[in-house]
């Protein structure tokens, strides 16, 4: 026989291990079986399987969304519990997981939550004691907690398929929303501290470092400075100007900051543009206007989200008829456009209409946080009416902020950011920027704007350009869908060496429905704070089909919003 009888043997008794785990097969002995007279351990057998299991590619199928353990960290551990790294879990399970003190593990989804402490089996879950049998663990630096026993506790029915080795778990949930009715960052200290603007017109960047940070936390606090963002950009600004997110997004984007308060202090008149970034934003999610259940789901996942207002008040100190000081609640309905930023920390959908000082057709306000000081509202954070014109309106959210060891080096032209849009009167097009390599590198990553929801895009790139046609040996390094407009970084699926001196090109295809100008760009748009703008740094190209390509400057005196990243060979 080509198979001995003791590896069919044990093929069976694994199987009906697997048939034990999930109840597929139910039996009170606590033993897994008989083998050559000897009772099976767990011991001895639950690492047998587990080994088996990992040994091949494993699937996790989690709401119906695929991750496979080729590109994922996860595996199953000596308990047959399949160990997730924390870090998928908010995204995957579409809830809030983050990590307090290195150590206690808060996970929260519809008015469910779990709270598992590293090395211990008794968690918390919604309130009750609950014995998990495969405790958070750390390893390395990453967090993996067990998606068997956090199904049981958040209410999702799982189970296994030995025949092509697949986890799947699913929320049993009905009609019910993974957010709760109320939710507020300050009851889980995810909130930066309250600041104060003072006599400047520096909201803009509060909004977006405040933002910034309440995205880094509980697992990291920081203090980045508002006078580096605002004075040491590619703007033509003052701080008395005043400014917008995107101004703030540009910044981020091609790495001029963050950097730490203390380097760099607030209100002195004074920055260093010679200092660097502290960390590396790569993910900026731009969330549609007025959608206020994206907008909860963008606080309850990644943190607080920078929005405007029309601000009738002036200071801490001013009033307004829009503005009820004894509820600390503002709601505006009118026709004047946005003036003030602040961050969304939270929400109540049964916040009494009658909080505000004029009358609304229904409950519910956004949790916010001013740069007015702790003198203004409740201790710098007030309440506004989900009516209210134009809160909602712009809204942004930090998603993915790495440290700066990330990648080597940047590449960009577009120091500006997205200032418009261009395009061929159609959904799609192609655009290229071209680069230079200063050293031997590899290119690892793109980024670029989506500049409406549920674009999909590829990336490709030309190793060695000389001319238009170069773009014909273009290669595809990535594709995939952007759900959200906003500014995204693409790690590529293989690496492209290029040599000292090589010029090579970026592509993006990008299709975004109901677009007639998909493609990012910046250009004089004859707006004063644009007056030091610099178009002649870049070198790119468009295509209405991706066969044919002709220099963008034939088109517009732009630059293409197409950055490229590299790390040192």
């Amino acid at each position: 026989m080509r198979y001995s009888k003791r590896y069919i043997v044990i093929s069976i008794i694994l199987f009906m291990v697997f048939l034990f785990k999930f109840h597929i097969l139910e039996l009170d002995d606590a033993e897994v079986g008989m083998f050559r007279g000897g009772e099976l351990k767990e011991e001895v057998w639950y690492p047998l399987v587990a080994n088996d299991v990992n040994g091949k590619e494993l699937t996790l199928i989690i709401d119906n969304k695929s991750y496979s353990s080729v590109k994922y960290d996860f595996y199953m551990d000596d308990n047959r519990n399949i160990m997730v790294p924390v870090a998928i879990l908010r995204d995957a399970m579409d809830c809030s997981a983050h990590l307090y003190e290195n150590s206690t593990l808060l996970v929260e989804k519809h008015n469910l939550n779990a709270i598992l402490t590293v090395d211990k089996h008794e968690a918390i879950s919604t309130g009750e004691s609950f014995m998990v049998s495969s405790p958070l663990v750390e390893i390395e630096g990453a967090y993996y907690v067990s998606l068997t026993d956090l199904s049981e506790m958040l209410g999702y029915k799982c189970s296994f398929s030995f025949a092509d080795n697949t986890f799947t778990t699913a929320d049993t949930s009905e009609n019910v929303s993974a957010l709760p009715a109320s939710y507020d960052l300050r009851d889980r200290y995810r909130i930066s501290a309250i600041r104060n603007q003072g006599k400047y017109g520096t909201c803009w960047a509060f909004g977006a470092l405040t933002a910034m940070e309440s995205a880094l936390l509980p697992e990291a606090s920081f203090k980045f400075s508002v006078d580096h963002m605002s004075m040491s950009n590619s703007f033509n600004v003052t701080q008395y100007d005043g400014g917008e997110y995107t101004m703030g997004m540009a910044y981020l984007a091609a790495w001029q900051g963050p950097v730490y308060e203390s380097d760099d202090p607030y209100g002195d008149g004074e920055t260093n543009s010679e200092l660097k970034a502290v960390k590396h934003v790569q993910e900026m999610r731009i969330i549609a206007s007025k959608d206020i259940a994206a907008i909860k789901e963008a606080v309850f996942k990644y943190g607080g989200v920078q929005t405007s207002l029309y601000s009738s008040l002036r200071s801490a100190t001013s009033t307004s008829r829009y503005y009820n000081r004894g509820t600390n609640s503002y709601c505006y309905i009118g026709t004047e456009k946005p003036n003030h930023e602040v961050v969304i920390i939270g929400w109540d959908d049964n916040y009494s209409k009658e909080n505000f000082s004029i009358p609304l057709d229904g409950d519910g306000a956004f949790i916010c946080q001013n740069s007015w000081g702790e003198n203004f509202g409740e201790g710098g954070v007030f309440y506004v009416s989900y009516y209210d014109t134009n809160i909602g309106s712009h809204n942004v959210v930090y998603t993915r902020i790495d440290g700066v060891d990330n990648y080597d080096n940047i590449y960009q032209s577009d120091l500006c950011g997205w200032v418009g849009k261009m395009g061929y009167d159609k959904e799609s097009m192609y655009g290229a920027n071209v680069f230079t390599a200063e050293k031997d590198e590899n290119v690892v990553a793109a980024a670029f704007y989506a500049t409406a929801p549920d674009t999909e895009y590829k990336v490709y790139v030309v190793d060695k350009f000389t001319n238009e046609t170069s773009f014909d040996n273009k290669i595809l390094v990535a594709e995939g869908v952007l759900e959200d407009a906003g500014y995204y970084t693409i790690d590529f699926e293989k690496e492209i060496a290029v040599k000292k001196g090589q010029k090579y090109a970026v592509v993006v295809y990008v299709y975004t429905p109901g677009a007639t100008h998909p493609m990012a760009i910046e250009y004089d748009s004859g707006d004063k704070f644009l007056d030091n703008i610099i178009l002649d740094d870049g070198e790119g190209y468009i295509s209405y089909t991706g066969n044919q390509f002709i220099d963008v400057k034939e088109k517009q005196d732009c630059n293409l919003c197409i950055k490229a990243f590299t790390n040192d060979r």
